[in-house]
């Protein structure tokens, strides 16, 4: 059956996705530059460097390659072209971040008080949650992880940005915990840190409806989303 849903055109979701990857790169950016804490994923990454004594960027690269595997079976299908975008994503996608780090770095934004860089964490981080809505919304593609949290979202938790947020973000949580609990060491986990896994899908939630509301969720319909945003 052919599927009816509205679509933005095809100009319209290259420019939300473009938008969206210089947004998400400079969100990064600045939080890691603000140096109060990283994304939980990066934490993660951090944390298992730091148990197996090797660099982190190596278990960054593995939980994007696992997140891609894992939306495979999330969709229960088998899908070479999504599955190779999302690595190549995981692979290029880091340069643009070191990029605006190094901006950031050299205006001197990690010299503030933790008051200041704080506040800084908090544009970073709720710049990444817009980011994420938009290139959401484009599916045209994106990082395997957010792909998780959009197909649990659409799939499985009735178009719920929050739970899909949690829920996506429990299995770095877990991570952290385990080898914190081994090494008796946290590494990367600050106010940034806990400010995202709390507000990012919240953020993700308002922004499909506060930034860009004419930009509408362009679902695919092989992912059989059954679920209105």
């Amino acid at each position: 059956m052919e599927d009816k849903r509205p679509r933005n055109s095809m100009k319209v979701r290259i420019t939300a996705l473009l938008l969206g990857l210089i947004i998400n790169a400079l969100g990064n950016g600045l939080t890691i530059a603000s140096n109060t804490g990283s994304a939980l994923w990066t934490a993660a990454a951090v944390n298992l460097g730091n148990e197996f004594k090797v660099e982190s960027t190596i278990f960054i690269f593995a939980f994007g390659v696992f997140n891609a595997v894992l939306n495979q079976f999330l969709l229960m299908k088998l899908n070479i072209i999504r599955f190779l975008e999302e690595i190549a994503y995981v692979v290029f996608f880091s340069y643009g971040i070191q990029i605006f780090i190094k901006m950031f770095d050299s205006i001197g934004v990690g010299n503030n008080n933790f008051f200041v860089r704080s506040l800084f964490s908090i544009v970073g981080v709720t710049m990444i949650g817009i980011s994420v809505s938009m290139y959401q919304r484009a599916n045209i593609f994106m990082h395997p992880n957010d792909d998780t949290s959009n197909i649990l979202r659409f799939k499985f938790l009735n178009g719920s940005a929050i739970k899909a947020q949690f829920l996506d973000l429990s299995f770095p949580l877990i991570v952290i915990i385990i080898t914190s609990l081994l090494t008796g060491e946290l590494y990367a986990v600050n106010f940034a840190t806990i400010y995202f896994f709390f507000t990012n899908g919240i953020v993700v939630k308002y922004a499909d409806k506060w930034v860009w509301p004419q930009l509408i969720h362009n679902f695919n319909p092989a992912d059989n989303f059954k679920i209105k945003p």
